[in-house]
């Protein structure tokens, strides 16, 4: 990705997380940026083309990083626990992203519906190691794919409680609460 469209995507996912997708105006991204409406419509044909390369590239690098990262795990404890890593992670470094995601995960548009598209292959990509783990009995018997939903919410509540709260969580902190949570009831 060049840099004037990097930093058109950037800025694009700066407004939508802080003003809403709907509430952002193409003006408003190309006077952000400096640059000209014709700039930002040769590298992207519309605002709806921004969200979906930003919600498209954003969810696979993040389903990326799991597979990366729990193939190198020997037990199945070990890629749940690279997998709550990860998330937080991402949380921390994509928090406009994903802010931005979730906002739009309800609802019948388009857009909502792509959001609920990614999440549901990231989803299966936790479902799937939850599952393996169920088959080598590493896990106790259940429905992985609450399993792997419970996983998936409640790292990504940790958004929600670090603009609630005043302290400062290390990423180390979070993780560890997040494993006592998770690891206590398998």
């Amino acid at each position: 990705m060049n840099r004037t469209k990097r930093k058109i995507f950037e800025i694009a996912m700066k407004l939508f997380s802080e003003k809403g997708y709907d509430a952002t105006s193409i003006e408003e991204i190309t006077a952000t940026v400096g640059v000209a409406k014709g700039t930002l419509y040769y590298h992207f044909n519309s605002k709806e083309e921004i969200f979906n390369f930003l919600v498209e590239e954003g969810m696979k690098l993040l389903k990326n990083s799991i597979e990366i990262k729990t193939s190198k795990c020997e037990t199945i404890k070990e890629k749940i626990k690279a997998i709550i890593l990860i998330q937080i992670k991402g949380i921390v470094k994509y928090e406009n992203m994903l802010s931005i995601i979730f906002s739009q995960l309800y609802g019948n548009e388009p857009k909502n519906k792509l959001c609920q598209d990614k999440v549901q292959e990231y989803i299966e990509v936790i479902e799937k190691i939850i599952n393996e783990g169920i088959q080598k009995k590493e896990i106790k018997e259940c429905n992985s794919k609450l399993m792997a939903y419970t996983i998936f919410s409640l790292t990504s509540s940790i958004m929600m409680y670090k603009k609630q709260t005043e302290k400062e969580y290390s990423i180390t902190e979070l993780y560890r609460e997040c494993e006592k949570l998770i690891f206590e009831h398998m």
